[in-house]
């Protein structure tokens, strides 16, 4: 695959945060993009503003015939009609994964890895880089706030790509810097346990080029049989690792914090987005940037004007009287953290979590974990499972959950229902999260809550 000698490309799938980067950088380089996806999204009409091709039936008569390249997402049914047409049809056919592999292999590469973090780490890495005048291509899994996109093209010869664990598509990429984040076992559907994901991520850091340098998270269950030519160990605020943060201050909705690092200190950098895993993320951030040379100073400006990706503690509304977070974690630790972190910075306020579990088998297999999660807040409002991929599990429904959270009080609604119940019990810290289609309660909400917040006035 040579990704000069494109001309004309498909994507099957196009509207996935993942591919839509990817149809980005093809676009951006002049080269004739199409592709077929399954809904229209907001995502899917700035791609169509863009000037790519797209159409939302699976039609063969819809498709682009003088392609050099088609590209697909795992998440596509193996007995999608256009796909197999291309298949059988002598087109070469790849996945995803495999067009970033050649991307890594071109330039100098840097992935992020890990169970949770990737998304925001991969982003301030490609904002930092980007606002700091280094310059990078961005192929990011999540919408940057500054810049409304998931992609976003440079000459320099540099890449920040997320590694996608799922399906092991990131086993494919050669980084010259690789971050990994977490362990904690996920995609069970796909590995069969958490030591098999665990070697999985072990092999990841093996694939690291010649000289290349691993930034992993400290405390980590395998750091010991982490593979790597050189290894840094990055933590919130634990001494022991070789870089961490200290002096940590919350304000307004926000931290303020050291980074140090052996013979290297940064004072006061500002983050203006909650979360104090987010602080940990940032710090694995500026061990990156600081590796490749940028300023202090730099660094400090551009963390500073960080302002986060879209469902990563995304403060939809944020006034004195009412805070809502939209989040997309769908795993317990992800619920921990995003939960806790609220918490610590708006004390004393009625915590109120909407949570959409995600995949049945996700459901079921961590039904403990994310009762004990859940259990964090004053009320739960639960939907129904987004299937996501999976057909229905006999016996698994959200009530899984509900049945083992201890100290919040919880209830079972569907979407309308939910909404109709935030309009008349009012909460200070509402928090809707997962990774279905809860997003789109998002618009509703703000209104239902700025409405409110504008007759009290």
């Amino acid at each position: 695959m040579d990704l000069n000698n494109i001309h004309r490309i498909y994507f099957v799938g196009i509207g996935g945060i993942g591919m839509s980067a990817i149809a980005r950088f093809f676009n951006e380089k002049g080269v004739q993009v199409s592709g077929y996806d399954r809904t229209s999204t907001a995502l899917t009409k700035q791609l169509e503003a863009e000037g790519m091709q797209i159409h939302y039936t699976d039609d063969i008569s819809a498709i682009d015939k003088e392609v050099n390249l088609v590209v697909y997402t795992p998440a596509i049914p193996a007995d999608h009609e256009e796909l197999t047409w291309y298949r059988n049809n002598g087109y070469e056919v790849v996945k995803r994964s495999d067009v970033l592999q050649e991307i890594t292999r071109s330039l100098f590469a840097i992935t992020v890895a890990g169970t949770h973090g990737k998304t925001t780490i991969s982003t301030m890495i490609a904002h930092i880089l980007r606002h700091s005048g280094y310059g990078c291509n961005a192929f990011l899994g999540g919408i940057s706030v500054n810049y409304e996109k998931n992609f976003w093209s440079s000459d320099k010869q540099v890449a920040v790509i997320e590694a996608d664990e799922y399906d092991r598509s990131f086993l494919k990429l050669s980084p010259d810097i690789a971050v990994l984040t977490a362990m904690d076992a996920d995609h069970l559907d796909i590995y069969g346990t958490a030591a098999s994901l665990e070697e999985a991520f072990i092999q990841y850091t093996s694939n690291i080029k010649p000289n290349g340098t691993l930034i992993a998270r400290f405390g980590l269950h395998k750091n010991s049989e982490l593979k790597a030519p050189n290894k840094l160990l990055y933590s919130l605020q634990n001494d022991a690792a070789d870089i961490y943060a200290t002096n940590i201050r919350m304000d307004k909705g926000g931290y303020e914090f050291d980074v140090v690092q052996q013979d290297w200190l940064i004072d006061n950098v500002r983050l203006y987005i909650g979360g104090m895993h987010n602080v940990e993320n940032a710090v694995a951030a500026i061990a990156v940037a600081h590796l490749l040379g940028i300023s202090s100073a730099k660094i400090k400006e551009a963390v500073a004007d960080f302002k986060g990706i879209k469902r990563r503690f995304e403060y939809v509304v944020k006034a004195d009287n009412q805070i809502y977070i939209d989040d997309y974690a769908h795993h317990p630790e992800e619920l921990k953290a995003l939960i806790s972190s609220a918490r610590a910075l708006f004390p004393g306020k009625k915590c109120v979590v909407l949570f959409q579990p995600h995949l049945f088998s996700r459901t079921r297999d961590f039904a403990n974990g994310f009762a004990e999660s859940l259990s964090l807040a004053d009320e739960v409002i639960l939907l129904p499972i987004y299937p996501a991929r999976e057909l229905p599990i006999e016996g698994v429904t959200s009530k899984i959950i509900a049945d083992k959270i201890t100290k919040a009080q919880v209830q079972l609604l569907s979407k309308e229902a939910a909404l109709s119940w935030i309009e008349n019990n009012p909460a200070a810290l509402l928090i809707t999260a997962g990774a279905g289609d809860i997003d789109q309660l998002k618009a509703p909400i703000k209104t239902i809550l700025t409405d409110k917040d504008n007759k009290s006035s």
